[in-house]
């Protein structure tokens, strides 16, 4: 599926939508480049899940993963600055279970991880501030 996000709203939005499509133990590969949408689309997912409104869903960029309480609990992974090996050592695979979402940004550095079906999303910038945004590994119905 591919869609067009033409401002932020509109990803946090997209993310909403799939979020509402959420029944635990999804794992979710974010791939582009550095402000691309990642986080906002995460802050979508969050929403649509219900986290607390003060809890601030930000990309956990220094603490490399952060977990939010919700319907389904988020754990939010970010592997901008980890190797291929070091993504053992996070201890992911006790939160691939249907209680939790994992949501991973720059999933591309992880595919071969995830011995589990993903839903891989992908942004790329378009002109002025539109985003191109595809989704795979989700049925078509299902958004």
């Amino acid at each position: 599926m591919k869609f067009v996000s033409k401002k932020p709203e509109d990803t946090v939005a997209l993310g909403m939508r799939l979020g509402k499509c959420l029944k635990g133990g999804e794992v979710i590969l974010l791939c582009g480049d550095l402000g691309a949408g990642k986080t906002l689309f995460t802050k979508g997912i969050a929403s649509a899940l219900s986290v607390d409104e003060t809890t601030p869903v930000v990309s956990p960029s220094f603490t490399l993963v952060n977990i939010y309480k919700a319907k389904l609990d988020i754990v939010h992974v970010d592997l901008y600055r980890l190797n291929p090996d070091d993504i053992w050592d996070l201890g992911l695979e006790d939160f691939m279970d249907t209680s939790h979402v994992v949501i991973v940004e720059w999933g591309d550095i992880a595919r071969e991880f995830f011995d589990v079906p993903v839903i891989e999303v992908r942004f790329e910038y378009m002109k002025d501030e539109a985003r191109k945004i595809a989704i795979k590994g989700l049925d078509r119905n299902s958004m």
